[in-house]
């Protein structure tokens, strides 16, 4: 079996001696350039598992190996550097364009130009100088942010790929997941992850992320399901026609808000949904916004619901699309935007242009796809500052 890239990165870490290995790692620690990886995270890796599984984590596979090339001929390890360099060439597989999966897949999607669309590995990091502009210039009108020193943010991926019934299995998902905690550790979230879960599963764990004592030292988090769906509901792995495996989206409102999650009182709560709401195809394009009714409460109580946003990838009653092999456009887009302009952009206008993304395209024929925004209750504007 051929080896992969981390299985380079490991054989790499392996042949340093114990002192290059050292360096290397102290290296790492004082490396400027964004996305950065904290010393803390570097100092608790044991061995060169643990230190390839946090590279490719932070930096994706080709970023990780770019960034110890870079580390290796710092600390004049040169032989070691070309070597890799040589095996991750050699390995490196080439793309080949497949039908884009869509339950079932239409065979015209424009495929090569969905595959070479532009996203960048890393985000453009926000400028301090940017920051401190935009908290003087709006200042109450933002969410405040926690010293990143002293936060602790949590984020929650749940991805069902494998089904009971096989043909529902959702090929490519894999890849969602990758892109998706990628890019939440690259805003610096620490992502509890969760696989093949069933409705009652998905449930459970959503609750128990409610209750997570790190709330209580964060400034936000963001929930991500990716599954098959239909309006309202997520569908668990073990759905069938006799087997009514659902999860009411609902769910995640009420585990989140802020009686039951009042760690997360105040704080915004992003929920991006990857999954069908139908069966039409996309024809109308929407912004659908519905808002839920809230009555005049006394000056005592809080808002029970209150702060959130979500971006659910299709709009009611419509397919979500994906690739059987890269993923779904969705998290695409949403890649592609956060990493280029989330250093000047809020979180709604940040969504805006993902929908944007959508309106503009022509390479999915006439199979067409928009996202929406969903029970935006913000009260104000939440920057992400990556980076910061």
């Amino acid at each position: 079996m051929e080896k992969t890239t981390k299985d380079h990165l490991i054989d790499t870490f392996d042949d340093l001696g114990k002192d290059d290995h050292k360096k290397f790692k102290l290296k790492l620690c004082d490396r400027k350039q964004e996305p950065r990886i904290r010393r803390a995270k570097i100092e608790k890796t044991e061995d060169s598992l643990d230190l390839a599984d946090l590279m490719i984590t932070h930096f994706t596979s080709n970023g990780a190996v770019a960034v110890t090339l870079e580390i290796l001929e710092a600390i004049a390890c040169n032989e070691h550097a070309e070597e890799l360099r040589e095996k991750t060439k050699r390995s490196t597989p080439v793309a080949q364009p497949e039908e884009v999966d869509q339950k079932p897949a239409p065979s015209d999607l424009k495929t090569v130009d969905y595959l070479s669309d532009d996203c960048p590995e890393h985000f453009t990091p926000c400028s301090p100088t940017f920051k401190d502009k935009i908290l003087k210039e709006k200042d109450k009108e933002i969410y405040k942010q926690l010293d990143k020193s002293k936060r602790k943010r949590l984020a929650l991926v749940i991805t069902n790929i494998n089904f009971k019934m096989t043909s529902m299995k959702r090929s490519g998902a894999e890849k969602d997941e990758e892109n998706m905690e990628c890019l939440l550790r690259q805003l610096d979230y620490d992502v509890v992850k969760h696989r093949d879960l069933s409705g009652n599963q998905m449930d459970e764990a959503i609750k128990k992320f409610a209750q997570r004592d790190e709330h209580k030292n964060s400034d936000s988090t963001f929930v991500v399901i990716m599954s098959h769906g239909m309006l309202g509901v997520i569908l668990g792995i073990n759905y069938d026609k006799e087997n009514n495996d659902l999860f009411p989206i609902d769910n995640i409102y009420k585990h989140l808000n802020s009686v039951n999650c009042p760690a997360l009182l105040d704080k915004p709560k992003v929920i991006l949904i990857q999954a069908c709401r139908g069966e039409e195809h996309g024809r109308v394009w929407s912004d659908g916004v519905p808002q839920e009714p809230m009555g005049i409460e006394a000056d005592d109580f809080v808002h029970k619901e209150k702060d959130f946003i979500s971006l659910l990838s299709c709009t009611p009653e419509t397919k979500s699309y994906r690739h059987v092999k890269f993923g779904t456009f969705y998290v695409r887009c949403i890649l592609k935007v956060f990493r280029k302009v989330a250093h000047e952009d809020h979180i709604e206008e940040l969504f805006r242009k993902v929908m944007r993304c959508f309106e503009s395209d022509t390479r999915m024929g006439p199979y067409k796809q928009m996202v929406c925004k969903d029970r935006a209750t913000l009260t104000k504007l939440f920057y992400l500052f990556p980076g910061l």
